[in-house]
């Protein structure tokens, strides 16, 4: 097989891949494709133990001052609004349902690095409800606590619950902080 059209998958797709595979069922006669069970824990922990991305560059502001971003704060009604009824694009979606928090963690910091990068600037990342009515979900709590911490905080300026028609309470709106070129001004 010659190398041409052979893509080398991201650690993001190789998870999103595993995950579909699990739920697939095969056409008769073909067998299973995907991540051998002894494989999948294994790509987990290497994924995990990869060195993290080079953060973005802070605003001008926080670098000024030498101090870290500060903590994403909520979207201002009339942008969360837009983004409910569609009048305020979202560029991006990101689905977190069915993966452990590491594997959840991992793909959205990715995710964000990239959307941050291309410069978007709003995103929907779906963490699903849980698994009970009595409990929120695992994600569902522990997303928006790390949208607190650094890697996250040099990336997101803002989140806020999605709107109905998005995922409802099973969805979080994110503003990305504005990219600033370097020696822009």
């Amino acid at each position: 097989m010659s190398g041409r059209g052979v893509k080398i998958l991201s650690a993001e797709d190789r998870i999103l891949w595993a995950r579909i595979t699990r739920t697939a069922v095969p056409l008769k006669g073909r067998g299973r494709a995907s991540l051998s069970e002894a494989e999948e824990p294994a790509f987990a922990e290497q994924l995990l133990s990869q060195p993290e991305p080079a953060p973005p560059l802070a605003p001008r502001r926080a670098a000024a001052a030498g101090a870290a971003p500060p903590a994403p704060r909520s979207l201002d009604l009339p942008t969360r609004k837009k983004l409910a009824k569609g009048r305020l694009p979202i560029e991006g979606t990101v689905d977190l349902h069915g993966l452990t928090q590491s594997e959840a963690h991992a793909l959205l910091l990715s995710f964000l690095h990239r959307a941050y990068a291309d410069g978007r600037r709003h995103v929907l990342v779906i963490t699903g409800k849980g698994e009970s009515s009595r409990s929120d979900g695992v994600l569902r709590r522990a997303v928006p606590a790390w949208f607190a911490t650094p890697p996250f905080r040099a990336l997101v300026g803002g989140q806020e619950a999605a709107g109905r028609r998005h995922g409802g309470a099973g969805a979080i709106y994110v503003r990305l902080r504005r990219h600033e070129k370097n020696g822009a001004r």
